[in-house]
């Protein structure tokens, strides 16, 4: 095979072989490619990156803030609720059931919002 038929790992050949001239459209290119600069993906994954972060900034405040009280305040958390649990008992479930709540907010969401994204993006491009 002569060097300006070799491919590249992607299936593409060597950039030196391009041409510069001409920008490659989508709808030359791979399948992959196509999805990957369709403007309903990009939306898709910035939508659901965004709201990725936003959950998990709000799991790591309550956790670090649990771990927080048990290293500064034991106090705090040994105060006595009924006659058999304890503040730091009941804080520390929470927490457990705050995660529970965090992954119902993320499935709810991507059943509705997410499928609808990749839905659309399959509808665009012809699947």
């Amino acid at each position: 095979m002569s060097p300006t038929h070799s491919l590249d790992v992607t299936g593409r050949p060597p950039a030196s072989t391009t041409p510069t001239s001409q920008p490659v459209r989508a709808e030359t290119g791979t399948p992959v490619d196509r999805i990957v600069q369709s403007p309903q993906f990009r939306q898709l994954v910035s939508e659901r990156t965004r709201f990725s972060w936003i959950l998990t900034g709000l799991m790591l405040v309550v956790y670090f803030g649990f771990i927080g009280l048990i290293a500064f305040d034991k106090s705090l958390l040994a105060v006595k609720i009924g006659t058999t649990s304890s503040l730091g008992l009941v804080l520390g479930v929470g927490v457990i059931v705050f995660a529970f709540i965090l992954t119902g907010l993320y499935v709810a969401r991507a059943n509705s919002r997410y499928d609808a994204l990749s839905a659309e993006l399959k509808r665009s491009l012809g699947q």
